[in-house]
């Protein structure tokens, strides 16, 4: 069977048609940084490290979404080698991600995401950002679902190093 051409979109989506996608995302934690997690700046003496604001919520996410559509990932839509995205703002890059996604015939169905950290406890956040996930995603907030999960005091994330995140999304076909 013949490779698809590198950039070329996948095939437009009949109504029936649904996929998943599954996104990673992990950052060292940095002194002098705003954490922001979920579009939300949460209040902390440390922040995330990255090229962009570091938002590693909104990394999996779009990873997650890219994927299941068959669009490449995150660091093909914003490469850390370019400086327009120097602390660039992560909710503009899904957002940017779900409008790719309408282009080529999808909408997303639902966001879970699995944070795993020590730190910051996500619970009294939660909501703000479900909610503005949602706005981002297009979709209603029952629809995102985000959890704290901690690694018990394991590893680098157990030594409080950094946090990472899991994301699953769906799409439905929209044409």
């Amino acid at each position: 069977m013949p490779r698809k051409a590198r950039g070329t979109s996948p095939p437009l989506p009949t109504d029936a048609s649904q996929r998943v996608g599954i996104g990673y995302d992990s950052h060292r934690f940095a002194l002098g940084r705003p954490l922001i997690l979920g579009g939300i700046l949460i209040p902390s003496e440390i922040g995330l490290a990255g090229h962009s604001d570091a938002d590693a919520i909104c990394h999996a996410i779009t990873d997650a979404i890219l994927g299941a559509a068959g669009l490449g990932d995150i660091g093909e839509m914003f490469p850390d080698r370019d400086p327009a995205n120097k602390d660039r703002d992560s909710i503009g890059m899904l957002e940017a991600a779900v409008r790719r996604l309408g282009a080529a015939g999808y909408i997303v169905g639902q966001v879970d995401v699995s944070v795993i950290a020590e730190t910051p406890r996500l619970l009294p956040h939660r909501e703000k950002i479900r909610a503005r996930l949602a706005t981002a995603l297009g979709i209603d907030s029952s629809s995102v679902s985000v959890k704290g999960k901690t690694n018990e005091g394991m590893g680098w994330i157990g030594r409080k190093e950094g946090l990472a995140c899991i994301a699953v999304a769906t799409l439905k076909g929209n044409r």
